[in-house]
C-alpha cells in the first residue's frame, strides 16, 4: 500500500508541476490554480503520512 500511495503522489506532483509549467506558457491562471493545489495537496498528503508513522 506505501508504494502505491507514492507513485500517486509522485505521480501528482509531477503533474502539478508540469501544469503550472503550461499553464505559464499558455497563461492560463485557472490551470496555475488547479495545478499548485494539486502541488499542495500531494506534500499534504506526503506530511500527514509521515507525521502518522511515527
Amino acid at each position: 500500500m506505501r508504494t502505491l500511495l507514492a507513485a500517486v503522489v509522485v505521480l501528482a506532483a509531477a503533474l502539478g508541476v508540469a501544469g503550472l509549467v503550461y499553464g505559464e506558457a499558455d497563461d492560463s491562471p485557472g490551470l496555475q490554480l488547479l495545478s499548485g493545489l494539486l502541488v499542495i495537496g500531494a506534500v499534504a498528503v506526503v506530511a500527514r503520512h509521515a507525521r502518522r508513522s511515527r
